[in-house]
């Protein structure tokens, strides 16, 4: 790189960063007066881990509107600025007595408040970031109040003062597209600045929590997946976060915290089982081979006896089998020793889960063998397997253009924030276990736990097996007694055993059993030759 290159990438990164703004803002963050606020503000406003961020950057990142700083400076989201000056202008009418700058003033003063709810640091001073808060906070509680009216989705009766694009309401693709965009964990801003907000329209704090809560209800009725939700006290509202935390709380059950399982190292365990386990699989198709042999034995008709004497069976059946199957390359799996098992095991602590899915069979799998699938009166809490009825009991769900996006920042926020176990994620790998096609889609919808407002259900199961990346593994006891009842009863019945059988042990030994059935037939062609020349009735002493 030429000096004249080195200098501009300096200056380029000196522009990115302000060393002196730095320096402001830390030593104003320092010296507060109010800094003791802080130990009541814990990180709620998190960057979307890059494992789920990689899967569907779309679903995480705003498209039309930024709220906050994470995506304040990306150029293409500032045609929203027209209707946000126009919503703080509308904001400043309401304030009464007060003026706009007022409210800033008064976000100023909760600065160490707003920068600890977010887990990146902001460069921006102090008046910035105020006006900011200011002008997202008046747009997002203009945009919220059309939700708490009595009948959420009657977007026609929005008044005149509303944003262009909220006036032609009956045109939702432009309403679902900013609710995409508000419900964004990337996207939240500071729940008590919208109160603030709110405060300083009705001058008492009671008023202000009773409509913020009404905004907050009739929104997440929008936006939920599930129809039974929690109703929270609305003394209760400021203790939420953001508008994406309050809607986790009313969709999500509290759950008992459970030790977490490093599920990489019981996968190798699984996985050493399963490899000894083919290195028997010689001896499963010398007893099928003998069962049979008996089964012939036993029949009272002249062919059987006529087989019974020749020696040749005999000794296909003390055929060295484990020596064969390995030559023929299906034969069991080279054990590995103590050392390299401990070292496979070792470095799979080391590593970040991978990607996986829960072992459940699928929707369709299980209404063969008899599993009904009926939708519970209630919340994710309410997911059972009655085993004596074979009744799978699931949450009904709808699903719409909004649901994806939804869906996936929930499960972000729950990675990101949650200290227990993650219920939400769970749930959404238990659906992408037991979805794998359309048909299992369908089979849902018609016993009416899908309500599919999306195209077909083959959408419906793309929205869950797009969701199959975990960052944090754990344990939920309720749902993983439901998902180990169902393996137990599906692994159970008969017909399930044998086609494992088949598919562990015949389909897989496709090889060797060509090659008996070419022995076979040759032997066979032999001994016609041979009966045709003699006597094999007198030769192998058999009496009719």
């Amino acid at each position: 790189m030429s000096p004249l290159q080195s200098n501009l990438s300096y200056c380029s990164t000196f522009r990115l960063f302000d060393e002196l703004q730095w320096v402001t803002n830390t030593r104003r963050t320092i010296e507060a007066d109010h800094l003791e606020d802080d130990g009541e503000t814990s990180i709620s406003i998190f960057n979307v881990p890059k494992a789920l961020m990689s899967t569907d950057p779309d679903s995480y990142a705003p498209q039309q509107l930024s709220l906050g700083p994470y995506h304040f400076s990306r150029l293409e989201l500032h045609d929203m600025d027209t209707y946000k000056f126009s919503a703080a202008k509308r904001s400043q009418d309401l304030l009464q007595s007060l003026k706009f700058q007022d409210l800033v003033e008064q976000l100023m003063k909760l600065e160490s408040k707003i920068r600890a709810c977010y887990n990146k640091y902001l460069n921006l001073n102090s008046e910035t970031l105020a006006w900011m808060m200011a002008i997202d906070a008046s747009f997002l509680l203009e945009f919220l109040q059309v939700y708490a009216l009595r009948d959420p989705k009657m977007l026609s009766e929005v008044s005149s003062g509303m944003p262009h694009f909220l006036e032609y309401s009956y045109r939702k693709s432009s309403c679902n597209a900013i609710l995409r965009d508000i419900v964004m964990l990337e996207n939240q801003i500071p729940l008590f600045t919208l109160r603030k907000v709110l405060e300083f329209r009705f001058l008492s704090l009671e008023s202000a929590d009773d409509m913020l809560y009404s905004m907050l209800m009739g929104s997440c009725k929008e936006l939920s997946p599930f129809k039974t939700m929690v109703r929270l006290p609305v003394a209760r509202v400021s203790e939420h976060a953001h508008l994406l935390d309050f809607l986790y709380h009313i969709i999500v059950p509290k759950v008992e915290e459970s030790v977490k399982i490093p599920e990489e190292v019981e996968d190798h365990t699984k996985a050493a089982q399963e490899n000894e386990e083919p290195s028997v699989g010689s001896t499963y198709m010398k007893q099928l081979l003998i069962e049979i042999w008996n089964l012939f034995s036993n029949l009272n008709i002249d062919p059987a006896r006529f087989l019974n004497k020749l020696p040749p069976f005999a000794v296909i059946l003390k055929l060295p089998w484990s020596i064969l199957s390995n030559v023929l390359g299906f034969g069991s799996a080279k054990q590995p020793d103590a050392f390299s098992e401990s070292q496979s095991v070792c470095s799979s602590i080391d590593q970040p889960p991978l990607v996986e899915e829960i072992t459940i069979p699928s929707v369709t799998q299980l209404s063969k063998c008899g599993v009904r699938f009926v939708p519970s009166k209630g919340s994710i809490s309410t997911i059972n397997f009655d085993k004596k009825t074979c009744t799978f009991y699931l949450p009904t769900v709808s699903l719409d253009v909004n649901s994806d996006v939804v869906l996936r920042n929930l499960v972000a926020y729950e990675a990101s924030n949650a200290s227990g176990p993650m219920v939400f994620t769970r749930y959404t790998e238990l659906m992408n276990g037991i979805i794998d096609t359309e048909e299992d889609a369908k089979i849902l919808r018609e016993r009416g736990i899908i309500l599919n407002h999306l195209k077909n259900d083959e959408e419906v199961a793309n929205v869950w097996n797009g969701m199959s990346r975990s960052i944090r593994l754990t344990k939920v006891p309720f749902m993983d007694k439901v998902i180990e009842d169902v393996n137990k009863y599906h692994d159970g019945l008969f017909k399930v055993k044998v086609e494992k059988f088949m598919k562990q042990h015949v389909f897989s030994s496709w090889k060797l059993l060509t090659l008996l059935a070419s022995v076979l037939l040759l032997l066979i062609t032999s001994l016609q030759a041979l009966c045709s020349v003699y006597d094999c009735a007198r030769l192998f002493h058999i009496h009719y």
